[in-house]
């Protein structure tokens, strides 16, 4: 693949939140979670971890533990009620109507340790970074199958629910989690002009 093929798979790509009930073979999942294990991380340690949820229950499960959460957190924000379920019956569908969801996490088990807590955080600034890039790399690999994929950071505001709805292990903190399925929707988004958003020096 040349240069300017990579950049139009790249331009090509969207975030795609409406699937078809078309199933996700098991070799697409794990194609997308080898594409992961491949993506660059800080000293190499691959802090990354990954629950893949290809059966409905799980799912279901998963996206009602999190709406529950997501629900006291807008009515704590002092938001209406209609609204609030509005919202929350929005959320749990498209998690709990996917076709196939990968949580990710992260684990600090294997990354460097300081006693002061700026380098401490920074290394796990790095951690999360590594854990973004193999992100990156599993919607690429989407959508160079046919699949459509979408990045949903809801599980940062609820990790310790996604840990024990899934039964997780104490170090797996989560991240992230991507709704994967055969796309039942067209989307169309540009990007900011390159200048608005660069300095040459």
């Amino acid at each position: 693949m040349n240069a300017a093929a990579l950049l139009a798979l790249m331009q090509a790509r969207r975030s795609i939140r409406r699937y078809s009930d078309r199933p996700v073979s098991r070799a697409a999942l794990e194609r997308l979670l080898e594409a992961a294990r491949w993506a660059p991380s800080a000293h190499n340690r691959q802090p990354w971890r990954f629950a893949v949820l290809s059966q409905p229950e799980p799912r279901l499960q998963l996206a009602e533990a999190m709406g529950e959460r997501f629900r006291r957190d807008l009515l704590a924000d002092g938001l209406m009620a209609d609204d609030v379920e509005r919202q929350v019956a929005r959320s749990v569908a498209r998690i709990g109507g996917a076709p196939a969801v990968i949580v990710v996490l992260l684990s600090m088990a294997d990354m460097d340790r300081y006693p002061d807590e700026r380098r401490q955080g920074l290394e796990r600034e790095m951690a999360a970074q590594s854990v973004a890039l193999a992100v990156q790399n599993m919607l690429l690999m989407a959508h160079v199958q046919g699949l459509g994929a979408c990045w949903m950071c809801a599980p940062l505001f609820c990790p310790e629910v996604v840990r024990k709805t899934l039964g997780l292990p104490s170090d797996w903190e989560a991240q992230a989690l991507l709704t994967v399925g055969y796309p039942a929707e067209q989307r169309r988004k540009d990007r900011a002009p390159l200048e608005t958003k660069v300095r040459w020096f």
